[in-house]
């Protein structure tokens, strides 16, 4: 017995010697190691990595950007049976121990001692993980295990449970890009984290262990050995029963990709607002939780992808058929598998679905789609499919399907306005299109080609395109402010000027068909896009004062040619350049500038940005117009009253800025040069080259066409008082779009499927006549105010003082109409 007690003494001395020893090493440790760990203070306001949010100007998404997918979530919008499942994978005694399991850590002892690897399971708590997570490196090594303790001590000082527990959570690495629970619900399962399912809530929990390895995507099986692991903990631990047991692992789990729901489609907008974001927040614009309003209007953005990607087709499938994009030998035995095997490397761009020939003969055709549907396709639905030969050329049109599908073809279909599929292509040409507020220049919509995802350049914002006769407008803005009026009379015949630049030294330009109308009026030569006559109002005034005169119009002077060639569009311009000098006229004549975001908000919604556009204001004391009112001016005779804009009822008060405005849009031009130039825009599209806009049943629209040389480029630009949009078609090459393909043709059909849902539900609104304006009676043929009871006479639309100088000129007599004859000008 007593041999014994001493050894009983013996021990209890080398176990108290034992613990001491230890505690000596661990406060050496702690002496050593304590001076280089850091601050665990951060960690009361930690900011975790939080993509950038872009949103529509009605809270709809757009994109997000950022390496990471995280949502951070409050402790308390977290289900208990979600926390419990993670408490139990990964530290069921969390909210009782001090920020160690002395359990734990010696049986990671005992695994190391016995066998002789670091890598063992067990001994971290969540406070733990949390600790490495934000200040350790990956580094297996006892020296940071041991700072991995002593701040998880440090961390439960700082902070409660729930304020660790909430860190793990929003941090925690789940695979596939998703940072914290919120995100990994979301991108598994489409679900908020109050919609999970217990055997969700176990699947989840059981990620963070092997993120890459062992999420249900990547290896399914696994996935679920560890969600059955899970679940069993939580029954041991009582946090579920048997029967929510037994029906949890009886769950299929449902895990697949589910990405950010984007809502509107707009790419090409989606980028230029994160270069701007970047440009105003700095590096951390996509990692610290902003979230963007921008100006994008959502239903219009959607009215602008379909009415481009149509009008592409459509154009597209006008030039004929290119054949297949691509065709596999299938065995005759071939089945679903080898049918997805052919599919594989083709995505759906621009909505075009791409699809495979399984059967072909003279009536129909059966096609497999990647989702896994088969679809038929009569002849019909082929019947456009014509073979093309060259832009200008094509070949008989199908008189069975088996002319145009063969079994292998891979080829594109998409559905047509009934619902029904139908055979298509992908289009080889290219478009834009701009819509802004001329209010303010808030961008509305904008697509910069066809598909993203097949070209990341933005034709909207960053191609330089020739306008052709779309520039007109500004030429005739100047044209008037130099004197001229829509009833001035130019003759269109034939012109020349020196050019050495061409091989028999002279310039002589033409008109689209060749022909010459002899003098006509400016409202005329622009209703009919006539480019003798531009060349030579353009001409008359001189090229030095309508560059600088254009450049009101926001384009740069670099932009625009130095030479006559200008006049018939030959400047470098994008659509949104476009939009925004077409906006000048649209908004009375001042200049504003489209921007696109809004506000910015950082993570907590505090607001760090907002922006302050200069807004138009007709009724701001320094652009109250300076000109007399209007004086009468009547048949050729006497001065008559000041009369009502052409096809309008009355004179509208001018408009006010909005409540938010702060400071007003620079006059660019005057009001009453705005309105002339608006006016001979809007017959352009009541009976010119722009008529076909008059599908819209609205009287108060305006715009005009625009084409190169050699079709090489296709436009309409329009706007009524609420909304201007501009729309181009071209091929990124230059190549010609091919025989007949005027604006009219490619680019106005695309603005007409625009405006009518954009102007769907807006009122018709006059344009404003402003004061200075009469409308007096002309001779058709000269231009000259016409003699009284002349019934022939017409009405037009011009300045005061023009109407004052004409009515001061004596009528004409048969020798000065002879002289008037022989002049170019006038």
């Amino acid at each position: 017995m007593t041999i014994f007690l001493r050894l009983l003494r013996y021990a209890l001395y080398l176990a108290l010697a034992g613990v001491l020893l230890g505690g000596l090493a661990l406060g050496t440790a702690y002496w050593l190691i304590a001076p280089r760990l850091p601050s665990v203070d951060m960690l009361k306001d930690v900011r975790l990595q939080v993509p950038l949010r872009i949103d529509t100007a009605d809270g709809k998404l757009i994109a997000t950007f950022g390496e990471t997918k995280r949502t951070p979530v409050h402790i308390e919008n977290v289900p208990l049976r979600l926390k419990q499942a993670f408490l139990a994978a990964e530290d069921a005694d969390f909210y009782s121990h001090r920020g160690i399991d002395l359990g734990g850590i010696a049986r990671a002892v005992w695994l190391t001692v016995t066998t002789g690897s670091k890598h063992v399971a067990g001994g971290s708590t969540i406070t733990q993980q949390v600790a490495r997570m934000f200040f350790l490196s990956p580094e297996v090594s006892y020296t940071r295990k041991l700072s991995e303790i002593f701040l998880a001590f440090r961390i439960e000082n700082a902070l409660s449970k729930d304020e660790i527990l909430e860190l793990y959570l929003n941090k925690s690495f789940f695979g596939h890009r998703s940072y914290g629970v919120a995100a990994a619900a979301e991108f598994y399962y489409g679900k908020a984290l109050d919609q999970l399912s217990l055997a969700e809530c176990a699947m989840l929990a059981s990620i963070p262990k092997f993120p890459s390895t062992g999420n249900p995507l990547s290896r399914p099986q696994r996935a679920r050995e560890r969600r059955a692991y899970v679940l069993g903990r939580m029954l041991e631990n009582r946090f579920i029963d048997q029967a929510a047991y037994d029906a949890a692992m009886a769950e299929a789990d449902t895990a697949q990709p589910h990405e950010a729901p984007v809502e509107v489609d707009a790419p090409y907008f989606a980028e230029l607002v994160r270069l701007e974001a970047i440009e105003r927040l700095g590096n951390n614009a996509l990692t610290d939780g902003y979230r963007v309003r921008t100006t994008l209007d959502a239903s219009l953005q959607e009215a602008a992808n379909s009415a481009l990607r149509n009008g592409l087709m459509t154009y597209d499938e006008r030039h004929g058929w290119r054949g297949a994009e691509g065709h596999k030998d299938l065995p005759a035995d071939a089945g679903k598998d080898a049918w997805n095997e052919a599919l594989d490397e083709y995505r759906p761009v621009g909505g075009l679905a791409p699809a495979l020939v399984i059967e072909s003969d003279r009536e129909g055709a059966t096609l497999y789609l990647a989702d896994g549907q088969s679809i038929s396709l009569e002849l019909p639905a082929v019947a456009w499919a014509r073979p093309r030969i060259d832009e200008d050329r094509r070949g008989s049109a199908p008189k069975s399907v088996a002319d145009v599908l063969k079994r292998g073809d891979i080829v594109r279909v998409a559905r047509d306005a009934e619902g029904a599929w139908r055979l298509t292509q992908l289009p080889v040409a290219e478009a834009a299109l701009v819509a802004l507020d001329p209010q303010d220049g808030a961008v509305r919509s904008l697509v910069g080609g066809f598909s993203f995802q097949r070209s990341k350049f933005n034709r909207a914002t960053q191609s330089a395109r020739q306008p052709g006769s779309g520039f007109k407008p500004f030429l005739y803005s100047a044209a008037f402010e130099h004197g001229f009026t829509p009833a001035s009379v130019l003759n269109d015949a034939p012109v020349q000027f020196p050019d050495p630049s061409k091989p028999d030294g002279v310039w002589m330009p033409k008109n689209d068909d060749d022909t010459f109308q002899g003098p006509i009026r400016l409202r005329e030569a622009l209703v009919k896009s006539v480019n003798l006559v531009s060349v030579r109002l353009l001409d008359a005034i001189g090229v030095r004062y309508a560059r600088e005169y254009i450049t009101r119009f926001g384009l740069a002077p670099e932009q625009i040619p130095e030479n006559l060639s200008m006049a018939l569009g030959t400047a470098s311009v994008a659509p949104i350049a476009m939009a925004r000098g077409y906006a000048v006229f649209a908004n009375g004549g001042y200049l504003v500038d489209p921007y696109y975001i809004s506000e910015i908000a950082d993570r907590d919604g505090k607001i760090v940005y907002r922006a302050d556009p200069a807004v138009v204001c007709t009724t701001c004391p320094e652009h109250a117009l300076a000109q007399a009112p209007a004086t009468p001016v009547a048949d050729g005779a006497a001065a008559t009253s000041a009369l009502n804009p052409l096809g309008d009822a009355h004179a509208a008060p001018p408009s006010t800025p909005g409540d938010g405005a702060t400071h007003s849009a620079p006059r660019a031009i005057d009001a009453r040069n705005a309105y002339l130039v608006t006016s001979l825009m809007r017959d352009v599209v009541r009976r010119g080259t722009g008529s076909a806009a008059m599908s819209l049943k609205r009287n108060d629209l305006a715009g005009k066409t625009g084409t190169t040389n050699d079709h090489r480029d296709a436009w309409f630009s329009g706007f009524n008082a609420k909304l201007v949009a501009s729309c181009w078609v071209g091929f990124d090459d230059f190549s010609s779009l091919g025989r007949g393909e005027f604006g009219a043709k490619a680019a106005l059909p695309i603005w007409i499927d625009f405006m009518r849902v954009a102007l769907r539900d807006v009122p018709e609104q006059p344009f404003d006549m402003p004061p200075g304006i009469a409308r007096v009676r002309i001779d058709a043929a000269t231009g000259l105010l016409a003699a009284a009871g002349d019934p022939g006479a017409i009405l037009e639309v011009m300045k005061t003082e023009d109407a004052t100088r004409l009515a001061s000129q004596p009528p004409p007599t048969d020798e000065t109409s002879e002289q008037h004859e022989a002049y170019d000008v006038f």
